[in-house]
């Protein structure tokens, strides 16, 4: 798929430069090096940038002592700290918990900036300020839920800037985990089947998707899933396009594939509804006119292979 890394969070040709991690403290000597800001996860942002603050700034009295190094902007170290120990003057927990978290956190060190959920503002940024985003929020995310060794229940620490965590009971070390997802673009003739999981805004329906399981080729994920969710077979399977999704920590896979026949079975368990949907609906739905469908959100890789499919752009 020529157009494949354009999907949002894709390949920005950012220089990771995995080979300084293991030297943390000369990287945060370099004169100009710059860190991000994220706060539960949400990064700080200006308009529509990402902040980068000075290693000096105060904003990080708040920050936790480890920084992640993310990679090299024109030979300029950039990090991201991680703020979510600070706690705001006026704080509405209800907010956290919703589907779309619209609430916004300002720290007063840093004036006119504002710590936004990232699925509300990922169309908005920049190919480069996405991938750092998006990179930041699935590392600390993973440092968040895997404190303790694996091998001896002990607590590990961080290591190679952040791309690994020691333990010192054990020897053990431990990596950054992603989840492969299979999510797939599945027609027949001139339908796509769609589907909606349970508490999903009214109206929304997305492609089928599910996690790819031990021994399984994306392929076999892919049959497999669209039968256990919908009772469709799928033939032919296709590769077309991969998205980082940082919620918390998946790889998307977007997949093409053909289904046998039409008749859907839906598991309830794992799905509210499927239905197929014809060209003409999907592009009702996605100017924003059809009575009662609502399409994926943009910014998924769902919205970008339906767009692909409507505009016959999955060469």
């Amino acid at each position: 798929m020529k157009i494949a890394e354009t999907v949002t969070f894709g390949g920005s040709g950012l220089d990771r430069a995995a080979h300084l991690r293991a030297d943390a403290a000369g990287l945060h000597k370099h004169a100009s090096a710059t860190t991000l800001l994220l706060w539960r996860g949400k990064p700080m942002i200006t308009g529509d940038d990402l902040v980068r603050v000075a290693l000096d700034h105060p904003v990080l009295q708040d920050a936790v002592d480890d920084l992640v190094f993310l990679g090299l902007e024109e030979n300029n170290p950039v990090f991201a700290a991680d703020l979510s120990g600070w706690v705001p003057a006026s704080l509405d927990d209800s907010a956290l918990d919703q589907f779309l978290d619209p609430s916004e956190q300002h720290h007063p060190a840093v004036e006119g900036a504002v710590f936004a959920e990232l699925r509300a503002i990922m169309t908005r940024l920049g190919r480069r300020d996405a991938e750092l985003a998006a990179t930041a929020k699935a590392i600390f995310g993973w440092h968040q839920s895997h404190r303790f060794c694996a091998k001896c229940g002990a607590e590990s620490h961080f290591a190679m800037a952040g791309w690994q965590r020691d333990c010192a009971t054990c020897g053990g070390h431990h990596f950054p985990r992603t989840d492969p997802v299979v999510i797939m673009l599945i027609t027949h003739g001139n339908a796509v089947l769609m589907g909606r999981s349970p508490g999903w805004p009214d109206g929304m329906y997305s492609l089928l998707a599910g996690f790819v399981e031990p021994g399984e080729t994306l392929e076999a994920a892919v049959r497999r899933e669209v039968f256990e969710e919908a009772g469709i077979r799928v033939g032919a399977v296709s590769y077309l396009s991969s998205q980082p999704w940082p919620f918390p920590s998946s790889l998307m896979f977007g997949c093409a594939g053909e289904a046998l026949d039409t008749h859907i079975t839906i598991d309830p368990l794992e799905i509210e509804d499927a239905k197929w949907v014809s060209r003409e609906e999907m592009s009702l739905a996605f100017s924003g006119n059809h009575p009662q469908m609502l399409p994926a959100r943009k910014g998924a890789i769902a919205h970008f292979l339906l767009e692909a499919w409507l505009s016959d752009r999955l060469d």
